[in-house]
């Protein structure tokens, strides 16, 4: 439906390529195919299945507005919801004629903190007509919706700062969306926070930091009740460190709730927590190779929050139903889209109308409608240019470290015969894992010939304590062995050799690039350091200030502080960083450039203007930069092309 709007500008003015070379008989794309922003973002059924609302770009460089079309005339114009300065960043369904939007306004200048925009939220009439309700403004944070109340179809429940105070404790406001009518429902505070909703809408559990102690401890009321019964404590300790997360109310008796947990084994599993005695159940779902996901529940406004079974993640994101009709309804949807992930981004109250969601090593995000369970209608895909012979295969693997331990890793292969120029590419974190997830920069990369794995080192989550504790303090050292171990595993397969290696990472994965790059006789040709933490004393201090990242994550933080060891640089590299990171402050980047001057080093270093640090603050402007001179390094003397 969209393709066409974009397609032939694209091809027209998209960015030509570098000269990295492109996996065999391939046609190499224009870069605006990777660089370019998603077409669409979102697509989404009102409840009663009659209205489709999708959030697609203006153009190449993002401007998203919303479209909302009959579910019965896809062929109609459709009603046009934004505007040339409005920036839409999501929406949702309140009622069946009402929509809540965020969007964001870019400011004339940055006004301090490398804030360039302005957030915003709206209530808004799907028909375009009648006035903007926008929701309050909060100094310190924007506002966020916590529930749209299925129950309550009139009302929505909020999150924002109602006073006028220097901290940023958000409450929770129950708004009418016809009356307009606000009430604040509880008080945040400076140590409650986090609040969790029931299915009735009713604010059951909180989150609670304790600075003295640096622990942080959950609570939970029975309903009804006004008063806090502590549940749970987790204290800051490295070596003792688990899981635990309130999932959502048991719905047949919502003085339950199920909660992740360890409870005492390596795996996280789900279990149901009494808060009326505060015992825990057995373990109702847990696996051996990997942590459980969460717990997956009705969304429809006859049976809200009924449990339907679980998620997990292993080779690749997956779940497993209690409730039959909804395994089998998982089943048909997946049998229609053989070797791919399949999943209902949307569905109305009756479920003859879905929209569905597809992904897979050769499908970089497709929307469709599906009606009625039999007329299937492609809607488009987020990345039209991005078609399935330019795309790789991916492969989930396991290989050894030279410890023994079992690492697993994902691989993108390009099309073609082995060996290939070979590239590791370390998640940031560490504290997060690699999925099965739609990867821009492995594609991205495959689509030039290289081969690149994506391994989930030691100290990586979702594979169990022992997994996660075993990158304690060993950052730049058996965390660093994982990732040379899991370029060797390359070249052990003969889809590398050892001449053509190089280690690319942004956030943790460029601190293990700047690692790489001083170890004494790196593996890798070169490597290339994006956002990356370059000095372990300086990171430290930025948790210092924090009491429980103090007590928790400074103790696992330590070992080789690449900026203290740059005479031992023994590969080119190339720093990039961005001028306006928050998270990694740029001058970790600075120190080592400078450090590499002073010592003759080889290297080069680009700073891109107006960048913060996660990969959503990338615009179109920043991946081209950023994708050319990445893409030009690759294939340059200082690294592949000599």
């Amino acid at each position: 439906m969209f393709k066409s709007l974009l397609v032939s500008s694209l091809l027209a003015t998209g960015a030509l390529l570098s000269s990295a070379p492109a996996a065999a008989n391939q046609e190499t794309l224009p870069l605006d195919a990777f660089a370019m922003m998603p077409v669409i973002e979102q697509a989404s059924v009102s409840r009663d299945g009659k209205k489709l609302a999708v959030m697609r770009a203006r153009g190449k460089d993002g401007g998203y507005i919303i479209e909302v079309f009959d579910t019965d005339n896809l062929g109609a114009e459709p009603v046009r919801l934004g505007a040339d300065k409005m920036d839409m960043q999501g929406f949702g369904w309140i009622t069946n004629d009402k929509l809540h939007v965020s969007f964001r306004i870019r400011k004339d200048t940055d006004q301090g903190g490398g804030n360039y925009f302005r957030y915003l939220n709206a209530i808004i009439d799907a028909d375009g007509q009648g006035r903007w309700e926008y929701l309050p403004e909060a100094e310190w944070g924007p506002t966020q919706v916590l529930s749209y109340l299925p129950k309550r179809p009139d009302e929505v429940l909020l999150s924002y700062e109602t006073d006028d105070t220097w901290a940023y404790n958000p409450d929770v406001v129950l708004y009418n969306v016809r009356t307009k009518k606000k009430n604040v429902v509880i008080k945040g505070t400076s140590k409650k926070g986090g609040f969790g909703i029931d299915w009735d809408g009713e604010v059951r559990t909180a989150v609670e930091f304790e600075p003295s102690s640096g622990s942080i401890k959950f609570h939970a009321r029975e309903k009804g009740e006004s008063d806090w019964k502590l549940v749970k404590t987790i204290t800051p300790d490295s070596e003792t460190r688990e899981d635990f997360d309130f999932l959502g109310f048991v719905a047949s008796d919502q003085n339950k709730v199920y909660v992740r947990t360890n409870n005492g084994q390596d795996k996280a599993g789900i279990y149901i927590l009494d808060i009326k005695t505060g015992e825990m159940s057995e373990r109702q779902f847990g696996l051996k190779s990997v942590d459980t996901g969460g717990v997956i529940t009705s969304s429809k406004s006859d049976d809200f929050g009924r449990l339907l079974g679980f998620s997990y993640t292993t080779s690749k994101s997956k779940a497993y139903y209690l409730d039959e009709q909804e395994a089998a309804l998982t089943k048909a949807l997946s049998d229609l889209f053989p070797g791919k992930s399949v999943g209902i981004a949307s569905r109305s109250d009756d479920d003859n109308m879905m929209i569905l969601y597809t992904s897979g090593d050769r499908d970089a995000g497709t929307y469709y409608m599906l009606r009625n369970k039999s007329q299937l209608n492609k809607l488009g895909e987020r990345f039209p240019l991005l078609t399935e012979e330019h795309l790789s295969d991916v492969k989930y693997v396991k290989y050894k470290a030279r410890d023994g331990r079992s690492i697993p890793a994902y691989v993108t292969i390009p099309d073609g015969e082995g060996p290939f120029p070979a590239i590791v590419l370390p998640h940031g974190g560490p504290w997060v894992r690699d999925t099965d997830r739609w990867d821009d920069w492995s594609h991205l990369l495959a689509h030039h010939g290289y081969v690149v794995i994506r391994p989930n080192y030691r100290g990586s989550t979702g594979y169990g304590l022992d997994h996660w504790k075993a990158g304690d303090k060993n950052w730049g050292l058996t965390m660093q062995d994982d990732l040379d171990d899991a370029a060797m595993y390359l070249v052990d397969k003969g889809l590398a050799t050892t001449d053509k290696l190089a280690i690319f990472g942004w956030s943790y994965g460029g601190y293990a690039a700047f690692a790489a790059t001083v170890r004494k006789d790196s593996i890798y040709q070169c490597s290339l350091a994006g956002a990356g933490v370059s000095n372990l004393d300086l990171l430290n201090a930025g948790l210092d200030e924090n009491p429980f990242l103090r007590k928790l994550q400074m103790p696992t933080i330590d070992g080789v502080s690449p900026v203290k060891h740059v005479e031992d640089a023994n590969i080119p590299i190339f720093v990039v960083h961005g001028e306006i990171d928050q998270r990694v402050p740029v001058v970790h980047s600075r120190q080592f450039v400078d450090e590499l001057k002073k010592h003759d080093k080889d290297y080069k270093y680009s700073e891109i203007d107006g960048l913060d640090h996660f990969y959503n603050t990338f615009d179109y402007e920043h991946k081209v930069r950023f994708y050319s001179e990445m893409l030009e390094w690759f294939a340059s003397d200082k690294c592949f092309g000599k």
